[in-house]
């Protein structure tokens, strides 16, 4: 049988303990497609208070960063919340896990759409905390420049340092419908830029997507692999409260991804992922009442467990 390379094994085999990613979302950071930079009004699917679990309530809201800001008057306030959301998902994953080692995941928002000096304080912050062996940085190709590249290339020589890019599909009528707000040829650019630097590329993939049929979704992982990603996320697309797609779900304009379908994608999608890249995640979903549909996705459980199901039956384990 054989054993997807997941996360857990990866840096198991790594560091030789449990290694996990811890998630940081913090004040300030938002998204060059949510503040005009490039479109108005943020991808279609996106509420990104839905995907920050560890965003605090109750905090101003109205000071964005951009890489143009002049100042950060909330930098030592993004560092205490750095911090406090470290150990407090630390002390969970030890007890919980035993995990001994962690990756600092800044997740929420674009976390490179900053001024190199508010990026540098929370990226060396991070990596100074006890335990922490290096940073996932999620962001979008259209938000990291060359000298964010040089930067955390000289930090991946002594740390564990992976870009992760929301690609999400690689046709530009796909990217267009939902309103990303750039094109796929100026991501090849950027994502070749960054394997040029010797940063590993983790590739974010949406199956399901308005109008996408499963071979597409399969030549946007072949497209991921050929551009040397060195890991893959899988999510399936669903629809929550206040957003775009869900006043499209409602007009009758998008139907979700089956159930039935999305798994038979993420089988062949395993595929074609070779044995040496990491497969990070391949289900996704909410467990409140923001979810509108497909409900299949209220629970992550059940889809991983009908997903190893089904690879179980291709002699595939995850």
């Amino acid at each position: 049988m054989r054993h997807v390379l997941t996360a857990g094994r990866y840096f198991r085999e790594k560091y030789g303990v449990n290694v996990y990613k811890i998630p940081i979302s913090l004040l300030g950071f938002t998204c060059p497609n949510i503040d005009g930079s490039v479109a108005k009004g943020g991808c279609v699917f996106c509420e990104n208070e839905s995907f920050s679990p560890n965003l605090e309530a109750n905090m101003p809201k109205k000071f964005y960063l951009s890489p143009h800001s002049i100042s950060n008057p909330y930098l030592d306030f993004q560092l205490k919340q750095l911090e406090t959301q470290y150990h407090k998902t630390k002390i969970k994953l030890q007890k919980k896990f035993g995990a001994k080692k962690f990756i600092i995941y800044f997740q929420s928002f674009t976390n490179t759409y900053a001024p190199l000096e508010t990026l540098k304080a929370l990226y060396e912050k991070a990596l100074d905390l006890e335990d922490v062996v290096g940073l996932s940085i999620g962001t979008r190709t259209d938000s990291i420049n060359k000298e964010t590249l040089s930067y955390l290339a000289a930090l991946s020589q002594k740390s564990e340092i992976w870009v992760e890019y929301g690609i999400q599909s690689i046709f530009d009528e796909t990217l267009n419908r939902i309103n990303r707000g750039h094109d796929v040829e100026s991501m090849k650019e950027t994502i070749k830029l960054t394997c040029k630097h010797n940063l590993s590329v983790c590739a974010h993939l949406i199956f399901g997507l308005p109008d996408e049929t499963q071979e597409m979704m399969l030549e946007s992982v072949q497209f991921a692999l050929d551009m040397g990603a060195k890991s893959i996320k899988i999510h399936p697309l669903y629809v929550v409260k206040r957003t775009a797609l869900a006043n499209d779900f409602k007009r009758g304009l998008f139907l979700p991804i089956s159930q039935e379908l999305y798994i038979d994608t993420v089988v062949k999608a395993l595929k074609l992922i070779p044995k040496d890249v990491m497969v990070q995640r391949v289900s996704a979903g909410i467990e409140n009442d923001t979810l509108i549909s497909p409900l299949w996705c209220f629970s992550k459980h059940q889809q991983m467990h009908k997903i190893r199901q089904a690879l179980i039956q291709e002699d595939i384990c995850y």
